[in-house]
């Protein structure tokens, strides 16, 4: 594994790590107290939106690997669109492609890329209470969780 992408790697686990933690402080009464947070705060929109950016980085990495480097503009779509191929072709298992697809389907919602009327607003955005959105940030982060230790395996195989 070269250095860019052994970079990426890293900036997926530390992506990876950030969503845990704030997963945990989102959970801890405990943790919140010793942090000076209200106990009522919680960090899951940013759990979904870490674990997206997880995913993303170890899609760059393994492109890399394969000797890819999409750029921007639109590097996010290029990325997804070069990983998607190893995916058809058999190469990388459809389960990644699922998690990939889950991901970035929660991220744009939240940043609202997707829908802009109101009413059209799924259930990632302002109109719910943030704990609302645990069971999907716990889904985001076992997704996450998923994608980086294969993603990981594979370029340290390789």
């Amino acid at each position: 594994m070269d250095s860019i992408q052994r970079i990426y790697l890293e900036k997926a686990e530390n992506e990876l790590t950030l969503s845990e933690m704030l997963f945990r402080i989102s959970m801890s009464e405990e943790l919140k107290s010793v942090m000076k947070i209200n106990k009522n705060q919680t960090f899951f929109s940013a759990v979904i939106s870490h674990s997206y950016y997880c995913i993303f980085y170890c899609s760059k990495a393994y492109l890399l690997s394969k000797n890819l480097n999409p750029k921007s503009p639109a590097v996010h779509s290029k990325v997804y669109k070069e990983f998607r191929k190893f995916v058809e072709s058999g190469t990388l298992d459809r389960e990644l492609l699922r998690i990939y697809d889950d991901a970035r389907i929660k991220a744009e919602i939240l940043l609202n890329i997707l829908f802009k009327e109101s009413e059209k607003r799924s259930q990632f955005t302002y109109e719910k209470l943030p704990q609302a959105n645990q069971k999907p940030a716990l889904n985001s982060l076992k997704n996450s969780q998923k994608f980086f230790k294969t993603i990981y395996n594979i370029l340290h195989l390789q």
